[in-house]
């Protein structure tokens, strides 16, 4: 256990108290002997939970009342309850469905919401959204609760579950919007949001900090337009552009190229090809050290690489763009190709007009 000032409790009793009660959890949880050789990630886990167990016991010190003992209490079951649930899915595609929960069963919104997640599904996508009705429970029936996630937000006024969703063990209840939202985001791979309220546009801009302060991976993030009952556009999105680029754009407050965070579609087919096409070539991205990683499917070549070094000149650092299949710290067992730059972690809305131009590029011209 990592003894470092500052870190434990001081007394060396309670230190000793926690090391073996996290090897009789190792125990309890048959994860092997504590004899036994542990990986680098063995010890990274076991040292973070000494860190968790220490740190709830300092709280016996700190003038903290009960209300805010069973917040802290209830967040960390939520948030367990969420990465444990999310993790058996790990493999899969998942896209985050937002919109409003008056959207009527009959309206187009409604209809157009349950063709998109069909379509997903269809591509192997999981649906994450809200289990209460309107867009929520058409973003389950789109691809059937066996593709989707709802995740239940408890208020004084909500309803149960919709009947998609309920009794389904991927029902998630939340007491906080916080740890809610840290399970929509934290699992992902894309973003569609359909016209609605203010509880639509919180989750709608959460997504967009997140993305444009870099505290959250690029992802897709589409913004499907509402029609009328003839299928004309209502520019309920189009309004929502109108305000962001005259009170925000024009005024300085959001950088202009921070307009290519989203798309605005006009159908569903529209904005599946978007969240698809986005890992059409690329697929992750992560930092090692200093150094954004973006993982790809198959390799660009050395052109390439010198065309997007020359034109996405404002991410760098220094340096180039570079492509291989192995880097320290990084190294991917089975060889998958690789982009690596020196990032000045700014300007996410070009890092994603550069995973466009990326996976523009025709496969055939790859090995150039």
């Amino acid at each position: 256990m990592n003894t470092r000032k500052g870190t434990h409790p001081r007394s060396v009793e309670v230190r000793r108290a926690i090391d073996q009660l996290v090897d009789l959890a190792i125990g309890l949880n048959g994860k092997g002997s504590v004899a036994d050789p542990a990986t680098k990630a063995d010890q990274s886990r076991r040292h973070l939970i000494e860190e968790m167990v220490a740190t709830a016991l300092r709280l016996y010190g700190d003038e903290i009342n009960v209300g805010e003992l069973r917040l802290m209490r209830q967040s960390l079951r939520e948030m367990r309850a969420g990465f444990t649930m999310f993790g058996k899915y790990r493999s899969l595609r998942k896209i985050a469905v937002f919109g409003s929960a008056r959207t009527p069963t009959d309206h187009a919104d409604y209809k157009a919401a349950v063709e998109f997640t069909r379509l997903l599904s269809q591509r192997k996508w999981m649906t994450i959204t809200g289990a209460g009705p309107g867009i929520m429970q058409a973003g389950i029936e789109g691809p059937t609760p066996e593709w989707a996630f709802g995740l239940c937000i408890r208020l004084p006024f909500e309803e149960r579950p919709n009947p998609l969703i309920a009794g389904d063990p991927k029902l998630l209840p939340f007491r906080y919007f916080f740890t809610r939202k840290l399970a929509f985001m934290g699992n992902a791979d894309a973003v569609a949001a359909f016209p609605g309220g203010l509880g639509t546009q919180d989750e709608l801009f959460e997504a967009l900090t997140l993305v444009q302060c870099g505290r959250n991976s690029v992802i897709p993030i589409v913004l499907i337009e509402g029609t009328d009952e003839h299928g004309a556009p209502l520019g309920y999105w189009r309004n929502w552009q109108n305000f962001v680029q005259s009170s925000m754009f024009d005024n300085g407050w959001v950088s202009r190229e921070d307009e290519d965070l989203y798309d605005i579609v006009a159908s569903p087919e529209e904005a599946v090809e978007i969240v698809t096409g986005f890992y059409r070539r690329y697929q992750s991205s992560r930092y090692v050290d200093d150094l954004l990683v973006l993982r790809l499917d198959s390799p660009l070549g050395r052109d390439a690489c010198a065309e997007l070094t020359r034109e996405f000149s404002g991410l760098l650092v220094s340096g180039v763009i570079e492509e291989g299949r192995s880097l320290d710290g990084d190294d991917a067992p089975d060889g998958t190709p690789r982009l690596w730059f020196r990032h000045n972690r700014k300007h996410f809305g070009l890092v994603r007009r550069m995973i466009d131009r990326i996976n523009a590029i025709p496969h055939e011209a790859s090995h150039a």
